[in-house]
């Protein structure tokens, strides 16, 4: 075992799992996404547990969908370290990532304006994300935010639309698909399951990769779903450039087109202001989500 390999970093998502075949089941206290919730947890506790059996030693996995409270820790090998809710600092959500320096994302989806599985970059709210005239997914956010910090990235798992994505971002990274044209009943999903462990085990020979520290000056079109009414608003909030129903952003930091795109998503300046205790809230309601999930299907 590569001594690099000691602890891997996974950044999670619901929209590229195995539960997850609607919009319904990415969204917050529905039916649907109590079980996509429990087939994320499943999917994550397959990958861990092969990467324990290979001989890695430290895994922290980090819950990245909507309140960050999407995985039940009692059905994950728990000798994997989970990071629910969101945090401030260091890396946006993330705070402060650690000491690894291995990356790899599971249960993906592709950029807003690509053709994915509920494809979306932060948000729905935004139909079409470009950073220098290229649509830009969460994968390549995230792998830059965590560059600084000597992450690699490895493996990616998500639609085919997203795979393709990773790797024209990111040379050399393995990829896994979920094809989710057909529907949930029809899944074979034990054979993508281990399909997904042996290729995360397998990308563990990958050398190649390097972290994406990505160059700039940057430029940012943001079209927004809900059109003129909805850019203006949020312009005139944070003093953004816009112009019918896009917003543009300049920066020669890729971290600042990042701070600038979770300001516009999420906040608001009071919330920005009180963001530790908004942030506290947050993760509370997270965690009253995660406990209504575990009593409809009776989990203790």
């Amino acid at each position: 075992m590569n001594r690099n390999f000691n602890h891997i970093f996974i950044i999670s998502d619901i929209e590229g799992s195995s539960g997850c075949w609607s919009y319904e089941a990415s969204s917050f206290m529905t039916k649907e996404w109590s079980r996509a919730c429990i087939e994320m947890s499943r999917d994550i506790n397959a990958v861990v547990r092969a990467l324990f059996d290979r001989g890695v030693k430290h895994i922290t996995v980090k819950d990245f969908h909507r309140t960050g409270y999407n995985l039940l820790p009692e059905l994950i090998d728990p000798r994997a370290r989970l990071v629910p809710g969101y945090r401030q600092g260091g890396v946006p959500g993330i705070g402060d990532p650690g000491d690894t320096k291995t990356l790899i994302f599971i249960g993906m989806h592709a950029a807003s304006g690509s053709e994915g599985f509920l494809a979306h970059t932060l948000t729905s709210r935004i139909e079409r994300l470009e950073v220098n005239g290229r649509l830009m997914s969460e994968v390549e956010l995230f792998s830059s935010a965590l560059a600084p910090y000597g992450f690699r990235p490895i493996f990616f798992s998500g639609c085919p639309v997203a795979c393709t994505q990773a790797r024209n971002v990111i040379s050399g990274i393995d990829t896994y698909p979920i094809e989710k044209s057909s529907c949930f009943e029809k899944f074979n999903l034990d054979l993508w399951r281990d399909g997904l462990s042996r290729a995360v085990v397998e990308s563990l020979n990958n050398l190649s990769t390097e972290s994406l520290s990505l160059v700039g000056p940057f430029s940012a079109v943001i079209t927004m779903r809900d059109g003129e009414v909805a850019a203006r608003k949020i312009a005139r909030r944070w003093g953004f450039n816009q112009r019918g129903g896009m917003i543009f952003l300049e920066s020669s930091d890729i971290l600042n087109i990042y701070s600038d795109l979770i300001k516009m998503c999420y906040l608001t300046p009071l919330i920005e202001k009180i963001l530790p205790f908004a942030l506290l809230l947050y993760n509370i309601w997270g965690k009253i989500g995660l406990g209504w999930v575990r009593r409809q299907h009776k989990i203790i």
